[in-house]
């Protein structure tokens, strides 16, 4: 499946916003858990060089019993107090239910040097503070809890995590306004070509200011008036061409209407070829006829609007050419405005394509919706493939070319028709089998 051009610059900004948000998340926690820990290593080893003086004190005026100098320490930060004296652990607690300090703790004190290290207990993390005593392999060692600031370190990292998740929201809503913003100009050119496809060549994309996208409007504006003076030369050759046929068909139509008023007195082997004469004239006053109405329209002859009572027109319409009842209103009433002389166009188009290509016409139908009126004519023919529907209103289109009915410009005259009247047509599949052909026209 492809993403579109919108959804893309959309999840560019999400995407951008969730990386930068992530980033600084990461590098925040990362840093203010590194400050805290620094704090708290700094403030243990100070409160630690302290009780050193003490228990040094303590022991240099006589005192034999480490523990109970351990015992008058203040408690400050620190858990738990005891020390190494004489190659015996001492403390207020009886050695070893905390557990030893790490042995590599224990030999870089033994240097004379105070080390700090974290080390993971049963009950949460701690820091060990090992500072050194006078007499050789003496020290003494702290444990100060850390619960607190991890606590804080992932009091802060849920809180990255939320404001990341927000950044993420943002970025994306922000790309979905950005991209609106920016490709409004490409919806607007979109909208122009879709009406030039449909045979609007009189509209123009106008410039916005844009260096980037005025000369592609300028582009295909020079591109459109060149494809509408073509146009309109094609039409004026067509209405010329189709105006100097009128005059020799007219007096071809009447000389084969006395022929056929006589063809009893005709011979037997000319019947067959004079049908045939006939037929083809026929045919040819249907194109001719076509011809000319399309290349009015191409040529930008003027609508003529007026109230029309478009049940009664298309009743009148349709009853009248297949001579039966056929049309059904669905509420009285429905006006629009309209050029009457191209809706009955329309409509007897539309139910002689049904009753000639369509196996018959079985019912039209006029009812509004919303603000459209609509028109439906049925037939019960085999439908038109979905690949083709879009294809049947172009000029000599044809379905089945070897049908020997039809010219392919009734159902282009109908799409020009209602177009000229800012409505839409279009084919469907009828429920039951067949096509539909559906007309939506604005009531105002």
């Amino acid at each position: 499946m492809t993403v579109g051009l919108r959804t893309r610059v959309q999840l560019t900004f999400g995407l951008l916003a969730l990386a930068l948000s992530a980033l600084l998340a990461v590098s925040t926690g990362v840093a203010v858990a590194h400050f805290l820990l620094a704090q708290r290593t700094d403030t243990a080893v100070t409160e630690t060089e302290l009780d050193r003086g003490a228990v040094q004190s303590a022991l240099e005026s006589g005192a034999r019993d480490p523990a109970s100098v351990l015992a008058t320490l203040p408690t400050d930060d620190a858990d738990t107090s005891f020390a190494l004296v004489g190659g015996r652990w001492s403390g207020p607690e009886p050695a070893g239910s905390w557990g030893r300090p790490p042995d590599d703790l224990v030999s870089a004190v033994a240097e004379g040097r105070t080390v700090a290290s974290r080390v993971e207990d049963a009950g949460g993390p701690v820091l060990v503070v090992g500072a050194p005593l006078p007499r050789a392999g003496d020290a003494l060692f702290e444990v100060f809890p850390l619960q607190d600031v991890d606590h804080t370190v992932d009091v802060l990292v849920a809180v990255l995590a939320v404001g990341a998740v927000v950044t993420t929201l943002v970025g994306a809503a922000l790309g979905r306004w950005a991209s609106r913003v920016a490709l409004r100009p490409l919806v607007e050119l979109n909208t122009v070509v879709s009406d030039v496809a449909r045979g609007r060549l009189d509209l123009r994309v106008p410039p916005t200011g844009d260096p980037d996208l005025d000369p592609l409007a300028a582009s295909f504006n020079r591109a459109i008036s060149e494809l509408e003076g073509r146009v309109r030369a094609d039409s004026r050759f067509a209405a010329d061409v189709g105006h100097e046929l009128r005059t020799p068909l007219t007096s071809m139509l009447n000389s084969m209407e006395v022929i056929r008023h006589r063809r009893a007195a005709l011979p037997a082997s000319v019947l067959e070829p004079v049908e045939l004469l006939g037929e083809d004239l026929d045919r040819f006053r249907v194109l001719v006829v076509d011809l000319l109405e399309i290349s009015r329209h191409d040529a930008g002859e003027e609508v003529a609007l007026e109230p029309v009572d478009l049940g009664e027109l298309v009743r009148r319409a349709a009853d009248g050419l297949l001579r039966r009842p056929v049309t059904r209103v669905r509420g009285g009433g429905l006006v629009v405005p309209g050029d009457k002389r191209r809706l009955e166009r329309v409509v007897v188009n539309l139910v002689g394509n049904a009753e000639t290509h369509g196996g018959g016409c079985v019912a039209v139908t006029v009812q509004r919706r919303g603000a459209v009126a609509r028109i439906e004519v049925d037939d019960a023919g085999p439908g038109v493939p979905e690949g083709q529907r879009g294809r049947v209103f172009d000029r000599f289109a044809r379905l089945s070319p070897s049908s020997p009915n039809g010219v392919g410009l009734g159902l282009a005259i109908v799409q020009r028709h209602v177009l000229a009247h800012g409505g839409t047509v279009e084919v469907q599949e009828r429920p039951g089998g067949g096509a539909r052909f559906v007309v939506e026209l604005p009531v105002r």
